[in-house]
């Protein structure tokens, strides 16, 4: 059977991006849903910001109050009145009451805020894989969607052996994954070389 001009790798690109597109169309949809996804909403409330994640603060009835931003190199956002607060490891709960008690009463009597990621920061694929790099991330990340949005294995790559070093943890060790393991952002995906 001929395979056409496309050849196997280029019907693999295409399958693999149109997998992409729908995953990202699925999450697209399961965060635009008004937060009636009970997955989405368990990850999002649990997520901890870090450098680079990018969020919107909406201080209802205060539009000089409400902006986006990018939490600095050191975790950090500068917000009005309040000056410089630290964001990072926080969850967006954990930021909007530390927001909501530096307002109350001093600038705003019962303050209302609603804040929210805009946009993450980072992950990494290293290795065997057809397109290495930097990659930004979505909820729901696995193993296994991360190599496919570096393009998938290379013929070289040990599939068994995939490790990923994880941004929390500070020893930088690290440690041998599934492919249904969960990625987070910042964190590394490395797909070792097949000896065989």
């Amino acid at each position: 059977m001929k395979l056409g001009h496309l050849g196997l790798h280029g019907i693999k690109m295409k399958l693999i991006k149109t997998l992409l597109v729908a995953y990202s169309l699925m999450v697209g949809t399961a965060l635009a849903d008004g937060g009636n996804n009970p997955a989405i909403n368990e990850l999002m409330s649990s997520y901890k910001l870090g450098a680079g994640d990018q969020i919107r603060i909406i201080v209802f009835r205060e539009p000089d109050l409400s902006f986006e931003t990018e939490l600095t190199d050191a975790g950090t956002i500068i917000f009005p009145f309040l000056g410089e607060i630290s964001a990072v490891g926080q969850t967006v709960g954990g930021l909007k009451d530390k927001i909501t008690e530096g307002l109350n009463g001093r600038y705003i009597i019962d303050p209302k805020i609603s804040i929210s990621v805009v946009k993450y920061r980072q992950f990494y694929v290293n290795g065997e894989v057809a397109r290495p790099g930097a990659f930004p991330y979505l909820p729901g990340l696995t193993v296994q969607k991360a190599i496919a949005m570096a393009g998938g294995f290379t013929d070289r790559a040990e599939k068994s052996r995939v490790e990923i070093i994880h941004e929390k943890d500070v020893s930088h060790k690290p440690v041998k994954e599934t492919l249904d393991a969960t990625v987070q952002p910042g964190d590394v995906v490395v797909v070792d070389e097949s000896f065989f």
